[in-house]
């Protein structure tokens, strides 16, 4: 006797969600995809400028998806800036446990931040964003619970925390000095002086 019409369907996996080519992708590739699309976005136009329908275009979804996936636009910027900030590049846990950290931390700031370096997924995507208070809080959540974090468990002291701060915010200082404005004067290259002057800097807040 033939099965009633449905019924396999009825026993069979739940269908998901179609993606807007027709084409059907697991959950983490999806996932990966809209994170992918949304970081490109967040880093041209910053928070306010980047479209959730912009996104989903670029990663090949609707925007319902994307509300699915991470339940709204806030939601997905703060993942993409939490996943841009997981790996440090600068204050690594290798260089913060050196004994010799902060010539460490300074030879890495410098690296990074030369004339023809990209800039950092992060530090683009907050600078492009600040104009949001919404984004900003987002991006001090995101501050404080991982760079600032590893850096005042790696210090010593009751004042750890002020000191990681300050770190954050030289780091920051030197990014957007070398990088966006561009001074003159800290962008005569990879001298050994500028490196000296700035590990002196750095010294005074990561080992005292």
């Amino acid at each position: 006797m033939p099965a009633k019409k449905g019924a396999a369907e009825k026993g069979g996996a739940e269908k998901r969600p179609a993606e807007k080519d027709g084409r059907r992708r697991d959950a983490n590739a999806t996932r990966a995809a809209i994170l992918e699309s949304a970081r490109s976005a967040f880093i041209a136009s910053g928070y306010e400028g980047a479209g959730v329908r912009e996104i989903a275009e670029g990663a090949g979804v609707t925007a319902m998806l994307i509300n699915r996936y991470f339940g709204s636009k806030e939601g997905l910027f703060a993942e993409v800036l939490s996943t841009a900030n997981q790996r440090p590049i600068i204050a690594t846990p290798e260089t913060l446990s050196a004994p010799d950290r902060a010539a460490r931390i300074a030879s890495a700031l410098l690296k990074v931040t030369e004339p023809e370096a990209t800039a950092l997924d992060g530090f683009l995507i907050m600078l492009r964003s600040i104009s949001n208070e919404r984004a900003v809080d987002i991006a001090r959540q995101v501050v404080e619970s991982h760079h600032q974090k590893n850096v005042t468990e790696a210090l010593s002291g009751a004042d750890a925390g002020q000191r990681a701060a300050l770190l954050m915010s030289l780091v920051a200082g030197v990014q957007i000095m070398r990088q966006v404005v561009g001074l003159e004067a800290l962008n005569k290259g990879h001298d050994a002086e500028l490196e000296r002057l700035l590990g002196d800097l750095v010294a005074r807040l990561v080992d005292e």
